[in-house]
């Protein structure tokens, strides 16, 4: 099977391009702009593609290259901070950027497209815990309003095309590979913070909650997406809230952190509370999480400490 994996240098996609490729029976191919991936964390086995979605050219040229049967569409702009500030630049990227990449596929028989979208930020303040794909959605970011967005467009294209999709709504991701320099991952930036020596910053009273899945976990989500035959909207997290105190309590257990964190003011339009149930995706892609948060935290420290001590 011929499968584009659009983002595929990230955090996510590379994990996911390492998985198909270790599958054996797929030819893949990657697309991204090196903004935020590394050239490194490509698979050696998969055609690389350095090309910006907004660039309709390019895209074109790429995908006629390619000819994929299967997408999986990772790219983004995903700082929400910066969504707000530039909601125009998100759009390019996250909306004119998806449109490009689709418009190019399906004229070269494109049949299904594996989409990573968001639970926390689609949802906005939950009215239930966890919440279901039933839960209306209210986005409060331009972000979020760019994931709502390409879900519909993903049912226009199925509609009037016939494109199967699955749209992932991710909980907090976290993992191996995750920046800790970034904007986005909690784990990624604490396990930085301990390895410098410097303290973690928590924000506000540490009591936000958030559902932390492990990049297994979804890479495993992801592959179950592309081999069923069920078509729309699955949330893939693990319906357990932990607050911020929380996580950085077992993160400290299992790294040997000593410093405790600083405090710092609340930050302006911060989500209190987020967990989404998995249900659907268990009963239509027959997907469970599997890794408890300890050994999720676990085995994300030890990578960071590793990929560190191998720099140095």
């Amino acid at each position: 099977m011929r499968i584009l994996v659009s983002g595929g240098a990230g955090f996510i996609g590379s994990h996911t391009v390492d998985a198909l490729v270790a599958r054996g029976c797929h030819e893949v191919s990657v697309l991204d702009d090196l903004s935020s991936g590394k050239r490194e964390q490509v698979n050696g086995a998969a055609r690389f593609h350095r090309v910006d979605l907004r660039e309709a050219g390019a895209v074109a040229a790429a995908i006629e290259r390619e000819r994929p049967e299967v997408i999986f569409h990772f790219a983004a702009q995903m700082d929400v901070r910066r969504s707000v500030a530039d909601p125009a630049f998100d759009a390019g990227v996250n909306l004119v950027g998806f449109l490009n990449l689709m418009e190019s596929a399906r004229r070269v028989g494109l049949r299904r497209v594996v989409f990573s979208s968001t639970g926390g930020a689609i949802y906005g303040e939950q009215e239930q815990f966890p919440c279901d794909e039933s839960h209306r959605c209210r986005p409060v970011s331009p972000y979020g309003v760019a994931k709502l967005a390409t879900e519909s467009y993903l049912f226009f294209y199925r509609t009037e095309y016939g494109i199967d999709y699955a749209a992932l709504r991710y909980a907090n991701v976290y993992g191996p590979r995750q920046d800790p320099h970034g904007e986005a991952g909690v784990v990624a930036i604490f396990c930085g913070r301990i390895l410098e020596g410097r303290a973690a910053t928590i924000f506000g009273d540490g009591e936000q909650t958030r559902d932390y899945i492990y990049v297994g976990d979804v890479v495993r989500a992801n592959l179950a997406a592309l081999e069923t035959e069920a078509s729309g909207i699955f949330n893939v997290g693990t319906g357990i809230e932990t607050s911020v105190n929380a996580l950085w309590a077992q993160l400290a257990e299992v790294s040997g952190a000593n410093a405790p964190p600083v405090r710092a003011a609340r930050r302006a339009g911060e989500q209190m509370r987020s967990a989404i149930s998995s249900a659907l995706a268990a009963a239509k892609i027959g997907w469970r999480p599997e890794v408890t948060l300890r050994d999720g935290l676990a085995r994300t420290f030890r990578y960071f400490a590793e990929h560190e001590a191998s720099s140095a």
